[in-house]
């Protein structure tokens, strides 16, 4: 009998845990809310609810499983992202056309009275919350960034006790109770609907009722029948009024996010539940009043899915997190007489703790070592600040820059320029190349057959295929080339079907990967594509030809002579090998090292007295920077001479120049083209300036 009741347990555990999820459990903290909850529950039965205290038992409920969603403000999205609860945003509220996705964080006072921002000492104020974004987060940081508010760190006062200190009296609900912060509340100050002055509605009533001089809110927060009542404080000192929030504000901060666990299909569910809403407007609070903003902000409009894999700190973006570090008094940057290189997978890995260990100076090293398994993933580590540098190519300069880095030195190929600080930065030309006896030219190409370096890498991708787009406006390029190789492409695509693998007769797994196995990759292998008629037309850097012919070159190149090759670009006939300064598809930089933008002076310091030392024209040194023992272009390009410094204030679009711009601008039309870190980086307007 025993038994029999043990295995119907664990078949009832094992169908428990293999069934999907047939129902989102959405977290509500509060009647009201709930009340709305089993509202929409009985029209869209995809929907059942799960009622907690407050917001950090809504997360601890999502993150146990015990409910699945619920929508948070970004002060809560980041608590919710850490490393303890591990959520992540989904889907973003969207307030129309005033903001879209951002929303602006004001500081709403009455009409009549005359102080401005700088004259909030000794006022009483209203926050929607302690750890809200427009509620705390962001006045606070403003008030400390303007140095109203004196705080010398979490180790000497806590910085409720800083902002106590500020305001004569507050309203902040999440406050510890009795203090100042919770004196003008007029429920229990906690961080749910108990407290009435909780959220926007109720900072706002605080404002109205007198038990606050001035209200940290959002822009869409008072009433369109009460705005003549009131102002808007500016960061410059002024007062504008409520319709000005665009000028006047203190920032624009993404928009509140509905969160759960990391989980692709849960997302999906949740997505395709409320996409199926019908006969419910999710966006209303009416009907349970006073009550407001129940589940979803009463001022949305729409939702709008966020790209795969945003987590808290690619929503929130750099400019907001670093807020929400100078609130917890985190350093915002390591040490500056050290930085943190990223290296990309073993190889480079190895190179960088011997660059390390040759680093140390008398008391620290001066480089050390993160690693990642991808560029992005390095990428990512640096706007963390997980990680300080890293050098890459066009493209990833370009997804950097989407993310808020900036291209701080460039590796130069020429000797001569190094010592020249005049010198024009190295650069190369993206050529097409083709056989002289094929006839071609560029207005010719469509439906023959193509040689590139790899998906995603800039001349032999990134270039020709945004002018193609440019031209064709269509993102399927199988419809302009019959067939071709572009290692990195999926197995079953005819951007597959020409490459030659290894060269395995059977079960070649290298055959179109996108490293060196494939004959056919990068920029000798899509030469050697053309040469071998797998495809008629060679997308690859202007200096290949010369270096695979006329004797020069592997044994797939002997026999080979330069003058049976020419070169095809827009609008002009074919023109001859050396004639690519001419006859060009873009002229694009050299690779570049990329860090924060606070971190710059640093980097560009450090890298200098590094290559001082480890440089190619040094003599004796027991490591190279610009030499790779264990593989090719470990960590820099091994045919670099030194890096040169880019100037202070270079963003990412003047470093990569409008040729390369347009041509990647008008390839990122096509969605599949671009990475998710980009997607994600760009997905609104306020998570960098650039």
């Amino acid at each position: 009998m025993q038994t029999l009741l043990l295995v119907a347990l664990l078949g009832s555990f094992a169908a428990v845990f293999a069934a999907p999820a047939d129902k989102v459990k959405w977290c509500v903290k509060s009647q009201k809310e709930l009340d709305k909850c089993l509202n929409l529950a009985a029209k869209a039965p995809a929907f059942s609810c799960v009622k907690r205290d407050n917001t950090i038992d809504c997360i601890i409920a999502i993150k146990a499983g015990e409910a699945d969603a619920i929508t948070l403000d970004g002060g809560d999205i980041y608590t919710a992202g850490l490393i303890n609860y591990d959520l992540q945003p989904i889907i973003a509220e969207d307030y129309g056309t005033t903001s879209e996705t951002c929303y602006y964080a004001v500081a709403v006072v009455k009409k009549g009275t005359t102080f401005g921002i700088k004259g909030l000492q000794g006022k009483k104020s209203c926050h929607t919350g302690l750890g809200k974004s427009a509620g705390w987060n962001i006045p606070v940081g403003t008030l400390l960034s303007m140095g109203l508010i004196q705080w010398t760190g979490i180790e000497d006062t806590p910085l409720e006790d800083a902002v106590s200190n500020f305001f004569s009296a507050s309203c902040a609900p999440g406050a510890t109770p009795g203090s100042k912060l919770c004196q003008q509340c007029i429920g229990d100050c906690s961080r749910s609907h108990n407290e009435p002055y909780y959220d926007y509605a109720g900072a706002f009533q605080c404002l109205k009722d007198d038990a606050g001089d001035v209200a940290f809110v959002k822009h869409l927060t008072v009433p369109d029948s009460e705005k003549a009542n009131y102002e808007l404080l500016c960061k410059d000192n002024t007062r504008a009024p409520v319709e000005d929030f665009k000028t006047c504000h203190l920032a624009k901060v993404p928009a509140h996010a509905v969160v759960t666990r990391k989980d692709p299909q849960l997302t999906e569910l949740i997505w395709n539940s409320l996409s199926s809403v019908q006969g419910f407007d999710l966006f209303s609070s009416e009907g349970y009043a006073p009550s407001k903003n129940l589940m979803f902000k009463d001022s949305a409009v729409k939702l709008v899915k966020l790209p795969a894999n945003t987590d808290s700190f690619l929503y929130l973006g750099a400019e907001y997190m670093s807020i929400v570090r100078s609130l917890k008094k985190e350093p915002t940057s390591a040490s500056s007489s050290a930085i943190k290189w990223c290296a990309v997978g073993h190889a480079e890995t190895s190179k960088c703790d011997s660059w390390s260990i040759n680093s140390m100076g008398d008391e620290n090293t001066v480089i050390e070592c993160q690693n990642a398994a991808t560029v992005d993933d390095c990428l990512k580590k640096i706007m963390r600040s997980e990680a300080d540098a890293m050098a890459v190519d066009g493209g990833q300069v370009y997804t950097a820059g989407k993310c808020g880095l900036v291209p701080v030195l460039v590796e130069q190929y020429n000797e001569d320029s190094c010592n020249n600080p005049e010198a024009l930065a190295s650069s190369y030309y993206a050529v097409a190349v083709v056989k002289k006896s094929s006839g071609l030219t560029w207005e010719t190409l469509k439906g023959h057959r193509s040689c590139h370096t790899g998906v995603g890498r800039t001349a032999g991708w990134n270039i020709p295929m945004g002018l193609i787009y440019k031209q064709t406006q269509d993102c399927d390029f199988t419809k302009f080339f019959s067939s071709g190789c572009a290692p990195g492409s999926v197995p079953s695509s005819p951007f597959c079907s020409k490459c030659a693998g290894s060269g395995k007769a059977v079960g070649d797994e290298s055959k179109c990967k996108a490293s060196a196995e494939e004959q056919y990759y990068g920029y000798a292998g899509a030469f050697r594509c053309l040469v071998e008629d797998a495809g008629e037309v060679a997308f690859i850097k202007h200096t290949i030809v010369q270096e695979n012919s006329n004797g020069n070159g592997p044994a797939w190149a002997a026999g080979l002579n330069s003058n049976d090759y020419q070169l095809i670009c827009p609008g002009k006939s074919p023109m001859e090998i050396s004639d690519y300064a001419s006859c060009h598809l873009a002229k694009v930089p050299a690779h570049a090292v990329v860090t924060r933008p606070e971190r710059r002076n640093d980097v560009v310091r450090i890298l200098q007295g590094q290559q001082t030392i480890f440089g190619s024209s040094v003599s004796g040194a027991q490591f190279r920077m610009f030499q790779s023992e264990s593989g090719k272009n470990l960590l820099f390009k091994d045919s670099t001479k030194c890096l040169q410094e880019i100037a202070a204030g270079t963003n990412y679009k003047t470093f990569l120049g409008e040729e390369y711009m347009n041509a990647i601008s008008s390839l990122r039309s096509c969605g599949e083209t671009t990475p998710d870190l980009e997607k994600s980086c760009s997905f609104h307007k306020c998570q960098q300036k650039n």
